[in-house]
């Protein structure tokens, strides 16, 4: 008769169930895979794909019974470090879209806003449409598998244990809130610096030549600059996009 013992269930079960917690963690905290049209078995079967396929490359699993206070532990790490990896690639992303916003404000067009139905706040139409073309980007780069390497990665930066906040201590992520205005401000300095001088020769126009309506002229002026600065632009996204991405992942290998 075919009998499974507990401990053999478990060994089977073990090198599978940990990546899986912590992958779904990750999708369900990353931008686009965790958008609300994105339904959540979808995210349950790219969870679950990822982890067996990644199996093979994966350190050995301690065996932790599933019923015990260990168990409680273990899963909270998963969940902690599948979190804050999404949340590394959201910093990106919030990123790229703060450019936007500075690129807009320089332009004149924050005054167009719309509802983001992806955070439920108001958004800019330069921020939509930096964070939009990022998503793109994030595809044809192959953005998901330097994501699925980092989590093949963090298994031995971070093994699995019972010390989940051992992670906080050494990842430190509760500083990468100030990437968000670093590389915002490096994405955006070119169109910012543009913008300013095309500011700085309107003020010099309307000291000069008093009898022009500045106001009539410069918003056409500075809002076509800004967007012909954006097509000039928009084809040199990736390399910073790629920096910032490959820095965030950084902190998991």
């Amino acid at each position: 008769m075919f009998s499974v013992t507990e401990a053999q269930l478990l060994a089977w079960i073990t090198p599978l169930i940990w990546p899986f917690i912590r992958t779904l963690a990750m999708f369900s905290a990353m931008p686009i895979f965790s958008q609300r049209n994105l339904p959540m078995r979808v995210r349950v079967a790219l969870a679950a794909l990822t982890s067996f396929a990644a199996q093979a490359s994966l350190p050995d699993m301690p065996l932790v019974p599933l019923d015990s206070a260990p168990a409680v532990l273990v899963i909270l790490q998963q969940i902690l470090i599948g979190v804050c990896l999404g949340f590394a690639v959201r910093i990106v992303f919030t990123a790229i879209e703060f450019a936007g916003e500075l690129i807009g404000l320089q332009m004149g067009l924050n005054y167009a806003g719309f509802f983001d139905p992806a955070t439920g706040g108001q958004a800019t139409a330069t921020s939509r449409f930096f964070g939009t073309m990022v998503a793109f980007l994030f595809v044809v780069i192959n953005g998901h598998l330097l994501l699925i390497n980092a989590v093949v990665q963090s298994f031995y930066s971070f093994p699995v244990g019972a010390e989940p906040f051992a992670f906080l201590q050494m990842a430190q992520p509760q500083v990468w809130g100030a990437d968000i205005f670093r590389i915002g401000l490096w994405v955006a300095l070119p169109l910012i610096t543009m913008l300013l001088f095309v500011n700085l020769v309107l003020g010099i126009i309307s000291r000069v030549a008093s009898q022009i309506n500045i106001f009539a002229v410069g918003f056409p002026i500075t809002l076509g600059v800004g967007l012909v600065g954006i097509l000039m632009t928009l084809p040199l996204m990736q390399m910073p996009f790629m920096v910032a991405l490959e820095h965030m992942l950084a902190a998991f290998s």
